[in-house]
């Protein structure tokens, strides 16, 4: 793979500040410094295929460990409601500003503390656009604080009344898309969509025929386990159809909107009224989220905080403006086609020793790999990979019989070994040692010797054998390379 896609050597500068943090931390509670330490030891000993986590550069890393985590700044840009905020202001509006240039977005919020605070803030911002500012307008009110008790009970109800669509846990969605556990299936009125039970894709006549017949105020359209390329365009079409607010979730693929591997109508924020995203996973910065919308939006989804949000963390929005000026680099778009290129070719390895894949195969930076053909669950698969060294998470597969919790797959991404460095024969090399693993494991049994969905057994070397051959590779791609804390 293409060099400047990996990351470049610490410094011994970069070491020294993170040794003498540690030495810091130490003093007052050493057990924190030391499972620090060992958490670093575990990644870069580890093959991390968890499509949600990546590597932060240590200039994200170290961007959070400031004084600005003890700020409060409740509000907005110029508009908070505590004394001193200058400065958190500065940080807020850059985070915003790189957010605007780099996915070409009218609107950016910076303050969600995850993902799931970010599609909260664009849930309500939507029900408020949409539903309580007509409704004011109607009752003839300015405000919310001129509503009376019946008046707050008549929005309550015209609020928790409104319809969402978006896609079925199974197919690939997100718990934050209608699934009826989580607040958003509680918030709404909801029905799902999946996907063509033959191909394990998106069927867009389909969705515009749910959509026809549900009339939802919101339509959600992205993934975290969908393992191909959406058309928002036509999601979009379908959206104004019907009358709804087209929101897209791409927490998952931000990174390659950013690298403008996804352009065009593969491109969400030019079609969707508002976008949601992580700024960690594919986009290799801080855990948090962020909001983009248009113009129209722009006012409901500022009332973020108080509406949904505390006060805001500062010192991670910090993180984010660096992480997300990182991402208007051009080595930033190197890496991201890298990524996608290395899922084609962790996907093809595994075809071509027989594996069997959701859609059978993948356009983005992740994996669903099937293991129902080997005999195991989920998470058997996922417990004696881990065993073996290889970190997944067992993830559920189009009607999958075993459910939410046990499953029938393995979600794998291939963000977090690119940017240690990872090409195609390493990939390859993964999948290898992946079938190997499953080929080598058979269910366990329960103490009544009932067949087990958890228990499993690997046979006798194989573990070992694969963290050696997982070793070989991940010592010529170093994680963190002269980063030295001892």
């Amino acid at each position: 793979m293409a060099d400047d896609a990996a990351r470049p050597s610490i410094s011994s500068l970069t070491s020294s500040a993170y040794r003498d943090a540690l030495e810091v931390i130490a003093s007052v509670e050493p057990r924190i410094a030391e499972a620090t330490r060992q958490e670093l030891t575990d990644q870069r000993g580890s093959l991390k295929l968890i499509a949600s986590e990546n590597y932060a550069s240590p200039a994200v890393l170290l961007t959070m460990g400031t004084w600005f985590s003890d700020k409060y700044a409740e509000g907005t840009v110029g508009h908070r409601f505590y004394a001193g905020c200058q400065n958190v202001d500065t940080v807020e509006a850059l985070a915003a500003e790189h957010a605007r240039e780099l996915f070409g977005a009218e609107y950016a919020y910076a303050q969600p503390h995850s993902g799931i605070d970010a599609n909260l803030v664009a849930y309500w911002s939507i029900l408020a656009h949409r539903v309580e500012g007509p409704w004011l307008e109607k009752a003839q009110l300015r405000n919310v604080n001129e509503l009376t008790e019946a008046d707050w009970e008549a929005l309550r109800h015209e609020l928790g009344n409104q319809r969402l669509l978006g896609m079925s846990l199974d197919a690939g969605g997100h718990l934050t898309h209608g699934f009826r556990p989580n607040i958003s299936g509680k918030m709404f009125h909801q029905q799902q969509y999946g996907t063509d039970p033959e191909t394990g894709l998106l069927d867009y006549d389909v969705v515009a025929a749910k959509a026809r017949e549900f009339r939802p105020l919101v339509l959600v359209a992205g993934y975290s386990a969908y393992p191909r390329r959406i058309n928002f365009a036509k999601m979009r079409e379908i959206a104004d159809e019907v009358g709804a607010t087209l929101m897209v979730d791409m927490a998952h693929f931000a990174g390659l909107v950013a690298g403008k591997v996804f352009t065009g109508d593969e491109d969400p924020v030019p079609h969707a009224h508002l976008v949601t995203t992580t700024t960690h996973k594919s986009l290799r910065g801080p855990r948090g989220g962020m909001v983009l919308a248009t113009e129209e939006y722009a006012p409901s989804v500022d009332r973020g905080c108080p509406m949904v949000l505390g006060g805001p963390l500062s010192h991670v929005m910090a993180a984010k403006a660096v992480a997300l000026a990182e991402a208007r680099q051009p080595a930033f778009r190197t890496y991201a086609q890298q990524v996608a290129d290395n899922a084609q070719s962790l996907a093809d390895g595994f075809l071509s020793r027989g594996a069997n894949l959701v859609t059978g195969g993948t356009d983005n930076h992740l994996v669903l790999l099937d293991v129902s053909s080997f005999g195991l669950t989920g998470r058997q698969a996922e417990s004696a990979l881990l065993d073996a060294g290889v970190v997944t998470n067992r993830n559920s597969v189009p009607a999958d019989p075993n459910g939410a919790w046990y499953t029938s797959g393995i979600r794998l991404g291939t963000p977090a070994l690119t940017t240690r460095g990872f090409g195609h024969d390493e990939f390859d090399r993964v999948a290898e040692l992946i079938v190997e693993v499953l080929g080598s494991t058979e269910p366990g049994t329960t103490k009544a010797g009932a067949p087990s969905k958890a228990s499993y057994v690997l046979a006798d070397g194989i573990a070992d054998r694969v963290k050696a051959a997982s070793a070989e590779m991940l010592d010529k791609h170093p994680l963190y390379p002269g980063l030295e804390l001892t």
